[in-house]
């Protein structure tokens, strides 16, 4: 019966039990232990025989609330919590490899993940290479022998390429390897990778699933199988999120649809707007009929989402001009929050990159990334023609 329910039903209706109080809302439960009521049930609790409560670090209420919400929305059979969305995505790797594997990942990647890749997997003889979202044709020429993980953006960030989910799962269960996908931009609500066939699903929730720049979370979700041993490393790592945190996130999910609703219908008409802009280069957002992958997109996405991006014309002085002189829209490297925030990539989030690792991602001085908001479309676009106009 519940999972005939709809996704906004779903995302609002299923909460803990209520306790003697009958709360319509559930509590927080800021604890960081739980008591036992005798000796026995304690020794259950830790031999993973009873389900009891031992230690937040390990389970909370609010986190499981948070993340049952998440698995029947992802149509995954479980998932683990975690204090940030990089927590989350270096999770949902590091339990399935050891020193000589190999990681095979698309070359768009956001600035941290590239790092965790390029910089900390290294440290422990954890190799890795890259392959662009029109290389997906030749992808099982790029699988090695060691390779453990194949690792995908989609839409990425920041250059919003879509991967075809269901042609590199096919690839991977064909080589015996794990498919992880980084949901973040889409959200549940837009796209479900596990029903494409990927194995894990990491989010930011951060960024839509708060949708208010409020608090860090992050959510690693699949095969209980796969879980378990994410969980395992959590439990003993402890990147846990804090039960105030997954209180805030599981009542976000209640507004996530209409959110994205409102977030898909505003950038379409801002991403129209920008592209018989002639101060513009080129615009990337997925449901824009000009937009290269636009039949992808609309294959395994169901609406655009709120990620746009495009190209300003005059390089970095441009692009610098243009982000100084907006009056209304905020200047910020976080994503994902009701106002409508700017980023330039290539000084901000991706300025680690070298010029050299930028040019292969597509990351030009010019390159704007714009995660819209829910203010009135009036008021954005007047905003960015504005800027635009002084550029």
């Amino acid at each position: 019966m519940e999972n005939e329910r709809k996704f906004e039903t779903l995302a609002i209706r299923n909460q803990l039990k209520r306790s003697g109080n009958n709360e319509h809302t559930t509590p927080i439960y800021a604890t960081s232990s739980f008591v036992f009521n005798d000796s026995e049930a304690a020794r259950a609790a830790f031999a993973a025989e009873s389900e009891d409560y031992i230690y937040t670090r390990l389970s909370n209420p609010n986190n499981d609330e948070f993340i049952k919400k998440m698995c029947l929305l992802e149509s995954a059979e479980s998932g683990c919590a975690f204090a940030s969305g990089m927590s989350a995505v270096f999770a949902s790797m590091a339990p399935f490899l050891r020193a000589g594997d190999h990681v095979l990942a698309n070359s768009n990647l956001f600035a941290s993940t590239y790092s965790i890749l390029t910089k900390i997997f290294p440290q422990w003889a954890i190799s890795h290479s890259f392959f662009r979202a029109d290389e997906v044709n030749e992808l099982e020429e790029l699988i090695m022998p060691n390779t453990k993980i194949i690792y995908i953006e989609t839409p990425s960030n920041p250059m919003i390429d879509i991967i075809d989910i269901e042609k590199v799962a096919k690839i991977a269960k064909d080589n015996q390897v794990l498919l992880i996908v980084d949901n973040c931009f889409a959200t549940p609500y837009i796209q479900n990778p596990i029903v494409h066939g990927a194995d894990i699903v990491c989010h930011s929730a951060t960024k839509f699933i708060d949708g208010q720049g409020r608090v860090l979370g992050g959510a690693v979700l699949g095969k209980k199988s796969l879980i378990d041993e994410v969980a395992n490393f959590s439990g003993a790592t402890g990147p846990t999120l804090s039960p105030f945190n997954s209180w805030i996130l599981s009542k976000s999910l209640e507004t996530l649809a209409v959110r994205m609703d409102r977030h898909s219908e505003n950038a379409f008409k801002v991403a129209s707007f920008l592209e018989s802009h002639e101060k513009v280069n080129i615009v990337k957002y997925p449901f824009l009929p000009n937009f290269e992958q636009f039949e992808l997109a609309r294959k395994q996405m169901r609406l655009g989402g709120a990620l746009l991006s495009f190209e300003v014309k005059g390089g970095v002085e441009a692009a610098k001009k243009f982000i100084d002189n907006l009056e209304l829209l905020s200047i910020t490297s976080n994503l994902g929050d009701t106002r409508t925030t700017v980023t330039h990539p290539a000084t901000t989030t991706h300025s680690k990159l070298t010029q050299e690792e930028r040019e292969e991602s597509g990351i030009t001085d010019g390159f704007i990334r714009m995660s819209i908001g829910l203010e009135h479309l009036d008021d954005i676009i007047k905003d960015i023609d504005k800027a635009l106009a002084v550029s």
